[in-house]
């Protein structure tokens, strides 16, 4: 009969002598944009859903497009455990709020333009504190000599790249091809 193996006995451990040992708690500055970025995505999220229900709808008793406050809950859990990615995917996605914003404040009349002001600012301050946050824990990270912008979320490659989970069999693969490495092997700047 015919079996496919993919790796044979892949073992982790080979990989996993840490260069030193991850922070276990985060640092005051760490924390301190966790908590503009959760609050500042909370205050988001209250302002869209109060905006297109009762503020200034677009028609009277609420409108549809009060579902666009959902997405932005989607990132909460991932903040609120500090995972870089999460941060990461927010400062990318946070711009199509920005920009939302933008365009119902130069095109609408008060009061919705000051609300779509609002969002303007929430989501300048979210970006902020997102970038923030990814570039203090990159700097701790480089200080103690580890990779904290590893492409695998959950890297096998060193044991410092703060593994979270196993790598899965597709990530497993592209490692022992060479075609996946680590960013500690890859110039930082």
């Amino acid at each position: 009969m015919f079996q496919l193996r993919l790796h044979a006995g892949y073992d982790a451990t080979a990989h996993a002598a840490p260069a030193a040992a991850a922070p276990a708690t985060p640092s005051p500055a760490v924390r301190a944009t966790r908590s503009v970025a959760v609050a500042s995505l909370l205050a988001l999220f209250a302002l869209c859903l109060a905006w297109e229900l009762w503020l200034a709808p677009l028609r009277p008793g609420g409108s549809w497009l009060a579902l666009k406050a959902l997405p932005l809950l989607l990132p909460l859990p991932g903040l609120l455990r500090l995972r870089m990615l999460s941060y990461r995917k927010t400062a990318l996605f946070i711009w199509l709020y920005f920009v939302e914003g933008v365009v119902r404040a130069t095109s609408d009349r008060a009061p919705s333009a000051w609300y779509a002001w609002g969002e303007v600012l929430l989501t300048i301050v979210l970006f902020a504190a997102c970038a923030a946050h990814v570039r203090l824990r990159q700097r701790q990270a480089r200080a103690a000599g580890l990779s904290a912008a590893c492409p695998l979320d959950g890297c096998q490659h060193d044991g410092a790249c703060r593994a979270r989970k196993p790598l899965s069999l597709w990530e497993r693969v592209g490692v022992r091809a060479g075609s996946v490495s680590c960013m500690t092997e890859w110039p930082t700047d």
